[in-house]
């Protein structure tokens, strides 16, 4: 079957220039412009949908090909992630002393400065054990001892702070009955010490509770001085020997006189 020749072209070319499609522009929208002749025109001739739109797609075809192609756009490059900051290195020590001495000043020394104690060290050379006796009557005197002394050149007694003063009385006059001695005659300081301590240690833990000490009264040291008498004040006073004592007093000539002491003893476990 032939199809159409170039009348049929006219004749459709005819009814559109006869009677356009209202609301179409034939110019941009021409397949529609055909759609809406073939719908609306009456007793024109029906020819198929591929004839009536060979001439326009050919157009069509035509426009594309001279249109120019569209020109893509580039991507842009993906940037990568920045890496990750480094950790801050840490600082030496004398950036460290740096921070923490900013903005300090030295002390200006002034008249009202008061200088450092200095450090106690070791005793030196001329310490000697009987200094714990001379401190122990430093301490009675300042009062800071917890022992009360009076003494004469012949007589000595001595209590703990707080002590009954009839109970002192008593032991001066020689009523608490001697139950136990330790003589120091013949001994030198150190030796005289460890034996008194020795003793009052063990006579009280007997359960004693009043024994007498015979130090002597130095007839026969040098000077004639009674250096043990001395030395056992202020050994019974100090901490050591106090722990056992609780007063000590200058004996009756009977026992011994000034050349001996009376020492009341703690009782056990007190």
């Amino acid at each position: 079957m032939h199809g159409p020749g170039p009348a049929a072209y006219r004749a459709v070319l005819d009814v559109r220039l006869r009677r356009p499609a209202a609301g179409i522009d034939e110019d941009r929208h021409q397949l529609a412009a055909v759609r809406a002749l073939d719908l609306d025109v009456q007793g024109a001739p029906r020819y198929s949908r591929g004839v009536a739109k060979r001439p326009f797609n050919e157009g069509l075809q035509k426009l594309k090909a001279l249109s120019p192609p569209r020109e893509e756009r580039p991507q842009k490059p993906v940037r990568p992630p920045p890496p990750p900051p480094a950790p801050p290195a840490e600082p030496s020590e004398s950036e460290l002393w740096a921070q923490a001495t900013r903005g300090a000043r030295p002390v200006e020394r002034g008249p009202d400065t008061v200088a450092p104690p200095a450090p106690r060290g070791a005793p030196g050379a001329h310490w000697h054990p009987d200094l714990e006796a001379i401190d122990a009557l430093r301490a009675l005197v300042s009062g800071d001892a917890p022992f009360d002394l009076s003494d004469t050149d012949e007589y000595i007694e001595g209590r703990v702070a707080g002590l009954d003063q009839a109970v002192v009385r008593k032991l001066r006059r020689g009523e608490f009955a001697v139950q136990g001695h330790v003589d120091l005659h013949g001994l030198t300081r150190a030796e005289a010490k460890q034996a008194v301590d020795a003793y009052l240690r063990g006579a009280r833990q007997a359960g004693k509770r009043c024994v007498l000490v015979v130090h002597g009264r130095g007839l026969h040291s040098k000077d004639q001085l009674p250096v043990l008498k001395d030395a056992l004040k202020g050994w019974l006073a100090s901490a050591r020997f106090a722990r056992h004592v609780l007063a000590f007093a200058t004996a009756r000539p009977v026992d011994g006189g000034a050349g001996a002491l009376y020492v009341l003893l703690r009782r056990p476990g007190r």
